[in-house]
């Protein structure tokens, strides 16, 4: 095994925790082997190491972040369009460890500070559905060539979107109070001790956010992976269904989660011989199309837009899962 793999391993997958919540399953008991101690094992490796990589990484990630206020990041895009606009904002959108809900003020904000339609949709798509925390977490549970995969086609879906949406001409569609709300254009300096302060806060508040979606989704993941027959899966979303791929995206869109409680359920997925692109359309759906996000979004945009928005981000969705599973062979 190379440096790299050994600390990957060690650092990201933490073998060794699961190997100390499998003695301690053992101990208590229960056989790893079994349906219950497998998903005991399961549950609660899967919920001490998301939980200590998130605390880690939120806190890290958050520091770097206190360098880039919205209104730096309004700054940084003020004035610029055209496609280098959008990519640009599409990348600070991945900056940002905002679910869909709470990446809309935001978005109200770009609005009515002049950005295009083209720039405000980029970053709306791309801030819920990539940041450099579930990077790190994908990797943590697949393998980095899949976690950097997740990356290209969540920015690849949020520059196609917003650039189909800028060239659409629809800015007429966005409620008018949206242009009235006040921008503020002061940029808020920080000493490093509060940026520390900072950092530790959004930990708190993240993690005071998630933690219920990740103990769903671990729980799921582990019934997934101890109790449901492979059989069963993959007569249902088996790599060869043509269905699977719609039926994931379907199923995704009326739930409303994180995506670090969608990652136990994609590993307990995959694990059962689901198609890489099903389980990262599931995944997609679930953090940039969550019914309770497009509800919040119809305040600010009228029908015509959600419509669109919603159509060409599922177009984009099914598109890359499609492909993927006819891929995922380079992957796994």
């Amino acid at each position: 095994m190379s440096l790299f793999g050994g600390l990957n391993d060690a650092l990201l997958r933490m073998t060794w925790l699961n190997d100390l919540v499998g003695a301690g399953v053992t101990a208590a008991g229960l056989d790893p082997a079994s349906r219950l101690g497998g998903s005991v094992q399961f549950f609660v490796y899967d919920v001490i190491k998301i939980f200590l990589l998130l605390a880690v990484l939120i806190f890290a990630i958050s520091y770097v972040q206190s360098h880039f206020p919205p209104e730096r990041t309004r700054a940084l895009l003020g004035g610029r369009s055209g496609l280098g606009a959008t990519v640009l904002a599409a990348l600070l959108g991945t900056l940002t460890p905002f679910c869909s809900c709470s990446s809309i003020p935001l978005f109200i904000g770009f609005t009515a500070a002049g950005l295009p339609l083209a720039v405000t949709f980029a970053f709306l798509i791309s801030s819920p559905l990539v940041d450099l925390a579930s990077v790190i977490l994908l990797a943590s549970i697949f393998s980095w060539p899949i976690a950097l995969a997740y990356v290209a086609v969540g920015l690849v879906v949020a520059i196609v979107g917003g650039t189909v949406i800028g060239r659409l001409g629809m800015e007429d569609q966005v409620a008018d109070f949206v242009r009235k709300v006040p921008v503020s254009g002061e940029v808020a300096t920080m000493t490093r001790a509060e940026r520390l302060a900072y950092a530790r806060d959004q930990v708190v508040e993240i993690v005071a956010r998630v933690w219920p979606y990740v103990l769903v989704g671990v729980g799921i993941g582990a019934a997934i992976h101890n109790w449901v027959p492979q059989e069963a899966i993959t007569a249902m979303l088996g790599q060869d269904k043509w269905w699977a791929v719609p039926l994931a995206t379907l199923v995704g869109i009326p739930m409303y989660a994180d995506i670090f409680g969608t990652l136990p359920i994609a590993e307990a997925l995959v694990a059962k011989g689901v198609g890489l692109g099903t389980v990262l359309s599931f995944m997609m759906a679930v953090t940039a199309l969550s019914l309770p996000s497009l509800i919040l979004l119809k305040r600010v945009v009228r029908l015509p837009l959600l419509a669109t928005f919603t159509g060409v981000v599922t177009l984009g969705i099914l598109t890359i899962g499609l492909t993927f599973n006819a891929i995922s062979g380079w992957f796994i």
